[in-house]
């Protein structure tokens, strides 16, 4: 399947690769947590992964707890900074729609849904369907969980 380009019409401007096949198994929130294994969301029912003891609330300070059980915490910027991996949490009003990881280059990486990886720079995503970057963490690329 290919990036759908109308849904994301940044994508062309600021540019982007696709970096692997469709996968229903994980989403972008496992993906920005470097995990491939679950799909994260805080459905209220339980049916997806979300880390124990962490509010099932689609609010910016679940996904920010819920990141942080796999060492992120909040900081200021997405700059890229020596000895860091960062995650952006993008939001509409209704609350978190996305996650993206910071690459050793300072390009973003993102799980669209179940489709593909793609490689892109952080406005890329922004607009209508996943709204702006409105938490930015980050953690030791030591701590950093590799798929």
């Amino acid at each position: 399947m290919a990036v759908n380009e109308a849904l994301f019409p940044d994508l062309t401007r600021t540019g982007y690769r696709v970096t692997s096949p469709s996968d229903a198994v994980y989403n972008c929130v496992a993906w920005a947590a470097g995990l491939t294994d679950s799909w994260w969301w805080p459905d209220p029912d339980g049916f997806d992964y979300w880390p124990t003891g962490i509010d099932r609330d689609r609010t910016v300070p679940a996904f920010t707890a819920a990141l942080s059980t796999v060492g992120y915490s909040p900081c200021g910027d997405g700059l890229l900074e020596t000895g860091w991996e960062k995650a952006a949490i993008y939001a509409t009003d209704e609350g978190p729609t996305h996650a993206a990881r910071q690459l050793p280059d300072g390009r973003w990486t993102s799980k669209l849904g179940p489709d593909e990886d793609i490689e892109h720079a952080l406005e890329g995503l922004c607009g209508a369907a996943y709204g702006v970057v409105v938490q930015f963490l980050r953690r030791a690329r030591a701590q950093a969980a590799r798929p």
